[in-house]
């Protein structure tokens, strides 16, 4: 649980890292179909604010890390293109050479988010990406604000309907997460065979 918890503090670290001109560069970039899925866990419009205030909804339900996975996932696709055979489990050699093409075709702030999605996705090489996260002279994340304690929600004050819409809401995301993760191991599968 530790573990998780650090892994989805980074991923928070990432999306709030990055800037509203690279957030709104992340969001323009979506194909149709990237964008539609987006759509699905933002209020409104598909602007930079609904965004970050999806992420910020989205810490607890699985949210965050579908935002994330959907605003990176050409960059995980070209990554994964770009260290070949070794894309289940690359050393960081291999990561440190084919990261500087991947920032400068998607940027930083898409390449820290892209990795640290994958550290929440508990990919093979978490510990490895983890450290290029906290310790790289160029990937490294700014260091993490002070925290602040806000008060746990008494959820027994919500109606039943209130209780069964949350329930429904987190049932969709999980089910988007796990679409998201079908899509990426058969692109990872697409990417080894070509």
């Amino acid at each position: 649980m530790k573990n998780r918890m650090q892994a989805l503090g980074l991923l928070d670290r990432a999306i709030k890292a990055a800037g509203d001109a690279e957030i709104a560069a992340a969001i323009n970039a979506l194909d149709d179909d990237h964008r539609e899925g987006l759509e699905g866990f933002v209020d409104g419009d598909l602007d930079v604010d609904a965004v970050r205030a999806a992420v910020k909804a989205g810490r607890i339900d699985g949210g965050m890390e579908s935002i994330a996975a959907i605003l990176t996932d050409t960059c995980l696709a070209d990554c994964i293109e770009e260290l070949g055979d070794s894309a289940e489990n690359p050393s960081s050699d291999e990561l440190r050479e084919v990261l500087p093409g991947i920032i400068e075709k998607h940027g930083l702030a898409s390449t820290r988010i892209m990795l640290a999605a994958t550290v929440a996705g508990e990919a093979a090489a978490s510990a490895i990406i983890r450290d290029l996260l906290k310790h790289d002279e160029e990937l490294a994340l700014p260091k993490a604000e002070d925290p602040v304690f806000t008060p746990v929600l008494d959820t027994s004050k919500r109606s039943a309907d209130e209780q069964a819409e949350m329930r429904a809401k987190r049932a969709e995301v999980k089910k988007a997460k796990k679409e998201a993760a079908r899509a990426r191991k058969a692109q990872s599968v697409a990417a080894r065979r070509s």
